[in-house]
């Protein structure tokens, strides 16, 4: 993948049909901390700039498709004239997402990773830079598409939002526990898909969140349908609520 996140520090693999490979030696288990470390001393910085200005700040996560964009464009329909949203948006190449959300008179701020497959605190406090924070109410941090790196990574939010798309198989959780056990909220997205995907029940992928020891509300969505958006609003509403924050009537 890239080579900033420790991806393609060990050539070794950790485990093949069981049958385990060597471990990262000393040295890069040595730059991978410093990495990380580096990067929650930035994130830190990001999230003392949120709670400065009392933005909420939400990472939302997912692998490519699931519908971080279109839950976006429904969430900035559903609170127009209500909150303040902007956007920072991760992907490696275009501005395809952030096009999108701008149509819905947002402000979206693209970052293009290009060969990095997630966001680190260090761009998103660069992107933070051609963004007024004392308007905003809430701040989306669109993650790029990506189950396994972004995980690892403290951009300085308050949330972290996983997005799970029903196409997407009820085990990815216990394939990729990292990134669902990081996860305050996760949304199981596409839901109007379900009549034609037998193979998926939404109780495995819930209990597969249980089996890492986190309580985060699992929550049925589609934003064709409406599905859980109700729901989604709410929890939104709550975590602004609990800032202070009560919108426009």
């Amino acid at each position: 993948m890239c080579d900033s996140c420790g991806c393609v520090l060990t050539s070794e693999p950790v485990s093949i049909d069981g049958h385990h490979g060597a471990a990262p030696g000393q040295r890069e288990l040595s730059i991978l901390h410093g990495i990380l470390a580096d990067n929650n001393h930035a994130a830190q910085h990001n999230r003392e700039h949120f709670n400065l200005h009392n933005v909420l700040a939400i990472n939302l996560m997912s692998a490519p498709g699931s519908g971080k964009t279109a839950l976006l464009e429904a969430t900035i329909d559903a609170f127009a004239g209500q909150y303040n949203i902007t956007v920072v948006v991760g992907d490696l190449a275009t501005e395809n997402d952030a096009n999108r959300l701008r149509r819905h008179g947002v402000q979206a701020v693209q970052i293009n990773t290009g060969n990095t497959c997630h966001l680190d605190a260090a761009v998103v406090h660069h992107a933070l830079h051609d963004i007024a924070l004392e308007p905003i109410d809430i701040l989306f941090i669109e993650n790029v598409g990506n189950l396994v790196c972004p995980a690892a990574y403290d951009l300085g939010q308050h949330f972290n939002v996983v997005l799970l798309s029903v196409v997407e198989g009820d085990d990815k959780p216990a394939k990729y526990p990292v990134m669902f056990r990081s996860a305050d909220l996760v949304l199981l997205t596409k839901s109007d898909l379900l009549p034609h995907l037998p193979g998926f029940d939404p109780s495995a992928a819930e209990e597969n969140v249980r089996r890492l020891a986190n309580a985060a509300p699992t929550v049925l969505l589609s934003v064709v349908t409406g599905e859980g958006m109700t729901h989604w609003c709410a929890q939104l509403t709550t975590w602004l609520a609990a800032r202070g924050k009560k919108g426009t009537p």
